[in-house]
């Protein structure tokens, strides 16, 4: 004897039923939006695009050649060169790429490579304008410290090897944060022009 199967019951629905959810239709992210490389993921990126100029060598002279930016400088306005103070043999220069606000360079006008190099009119007003550097800063920025000191040669590490130059590179508590750390990234709150007046402003005649 055969039965016949039975139709499937459809629960009908309840009054208090709520009612039943969307499909919802993934968003693109804002990798995506942006045309950004590589897979989506939860990260969010902070581009610094001007940085390029740096790691392509922008204004850095090939090896060899003739070119120096820190003989054109002295030519320059200061105002152009982002000079801060000319002495006699030495100059006082920001940095165009700085490490921090502030960060500025000594540099010997002479086109030398190494400290023993220098005479002793250029050492001696060298070490001065250093001096007045770390009065100048802790006037208009209140630097609670610094980093002074000279890279040697190419694996010591200096960028523009052939023309010696003293950094001098102003820190405060927790300027080096999570952005250095982690992004490697630095923000700089001032414009270089800025910064240059400020300093200029505030740099001492003796």
């Amino acid at each position: 004897m055969s039965v016949e199967p039975e139709e499937p019951r459809v629960p009908e629905a309840r009054a208090d039923a709520p009612e039943p959810r969307a499909r919802t239709v993934p968003q693109p992210s804002l990798e995506e939006e942006r045309g950004g490389a590589g897979v989506p993921d939860n990260f969010q990126r902070l581009w610094t695009p001007h940085r390029m100029a740096y790691i392509k060598g922008e204004n850095k002279p090939a090896a060899g050649g003739d070119a120096c930016p820190f003989c054109e400088i002295p030519a320059m306005s200061d105002e152009d060169g982002l000079v801060v103070a000319r002495g006699a043999h030495v100059f006082g220069v920001l940095n165009l790429y700085p490490y921090n606000s502030g960060h500025l360079m000594v540099v010997p006008y002479r086109h030398v490579a190494d400290y023993g190099e220098l005479d002793a009119a250029e050492y001696t007003e060298l070490a001065v304008l250093t001096r007045r550097a770390l009065t100048a800063l802790r006037k208009a920025s209140g630097a609670q410290g610094f980093n002074v000191g000279m890279n040697l040669g190419l694996v010591a590490g200096a960028g523009i090897a052939a023309h010696l130059h003293q950094h001098v590179v102003p820190r405060w508590g927790g300027d080096t944060n999570f952005m250095p750390v982690v992004g490697h990234t630095k923000v700089l709150p001032q414009l270089l022009r800025d910064t240059r007046q400020i300093i200029a402003d505030a740099w001492p005649e003796d």
